[in-house]
């Protein structure tokens, strides 16, 4: 699955809100009951694991510089869930990506 999400930011503002923020990437799993690890192997990727719902995930964001695309690798017992991860991630990035409110 890839969820491709634009942003007007500049890639360091992207790459802090990310890491200032990537614990709360398991509160928009559906169920709440997700254990998240990240790591940055590189500047512009952080890649993720995920134990949710008796099931290992894993997928990585890529940082660009006009949007941050999500790749997750859902197993076949998960896809009927697509629609409803692929929402949660979108409504999650966008709020990391809006621009700041005075």
């Amino acid at each position: 699955m890839e969820v491709a999400i634009p942003h007007n930011l500049d890639r360091e503002e992207v790459r802090r809100r990310f890491r200032d923020n990537s614990h709360k990437i398991g509160d928009s799993i559906p169920g709440g009951m997700a254990e998240v690890h990240t790591s940055w192997p590189s500047e512009d990727r952080m890649d993720m694991s995920i134990d949710a719902m008796g099931q290992a995930l894993t997928g990585h964001i890529a940082i660009e510089d006009r949007q941050v695309v999500f790749h997750m690798d859902l197993p076949a017992a998960l896809g009927f869930l697509t629609p409803i991860i692929e929402g949660a991630i979108r409504k999650q990035g966008q709020s990391l990506l809006e621009p700041p409110r005075d």
